[in-house]
């Protein structure tokens, strides 16, 4: 079974076409890219995919279950991170793990997520310190910490390494392999081509609410004879 299919996949907005038609898939165990220009309908597609907008046609499958007709199933399965996240300031990380831990578990179970979020995190000799003390990479860890913990199968990550400096961003990325390790699915959106072409397995790129080309980051480079990832986003984007 894929881990996504997306099928035919369409989000207006009144007469504002936001995605026009899209359809791939994602295999298990994979990081897939969906990357593309502003406003070409990335962000629209991942806050579908996470059940917090509608479809307009069209249907999008996360391990069988539709998030059209099953949106709470998906959401058992599935844990969202967008780029704009933020973390409660006036908690410290332990008690900011263990109000989401909350939401999933109880008792034992409850506070051994939080072990695990800890864990993830790298953050021990802070984690008792306050959100507001952090800096923009411990809040990340944090954030992307929450996002493991429950054990989702699909993990939606949406620019996770935004404006985080080379070392911070280097460890993230590590992070995101070990969940890919363990058998996390993962989709990922970025607009650092470095990033997406040493993360994903397989790319689409997404352009005026259309995939435009899709295929694993060596196949891309081959096909547009480039040397890099962001030659073949550039080629495509303009045409």
């Amino acid at each position: 079974m894929d881990a996504l299919v997306v099928r035919d996949f369409h989000k207006s907005y009144g007469k504002h076409v936001g995605v026009d038609g899209i359809s791939f898939n994602v295999k298990h165990g994979e990081i897939f890219g969906l990357i593309g220009p502003n406003g070409a309908g990335k962000t629209t597609t991942l806050r579908v995919l996470s059940t917090l907008l509608t479809v307009t046609s069209g249907d999008l499958v996360v391990y069988g279950k539709s998030v059209v007709k099953e949106p709470n199933e998906v959401r058992r399965i599935i844990s969202y991170l967008p780029e704009d996240a933020g973390a409660y300031k006036n908690l410290t990380g332990r008690q900011y793990l263990d109000f989401i831990a909350s939401f999933f578990a109880n008792g034992e179970d409850r506070r051994k997520m939080v072990v695990r979020g800890i864990e993830i995190s790298g953050l021990n000799e802070r984690i008792d310190s306050k959100v507001d003390t952090y800096s923009k990479g411990m809040t990340r860890r944090l954030l992307i910490s929450r996002a493991i913990m429950t054990n989702p199968r699909f993990a939606i990550l949406d620019e996770v390494t935004s404006g985080l400096d080379v070392v911070n961003a280097s460890e993230i990325r590590q992070i995101i392999k070990e969940m890919a390790r363990s058998g996390v699915t993962i989709l990922l959106s970025s607009h650092n081509m470095f990033e997406v072409e040493h993360l994903c397995d397989r790319v689409a790129l997404i352009n005026k609410g259309k995939i435009v080309a899709e295929g694993t980051p060596s196949d891309l480079k081959r096909r547009y004879n480039t040397t890099n990832l962001e030659d073949v986003f550039t080629k495509v984007v303009k045409g």
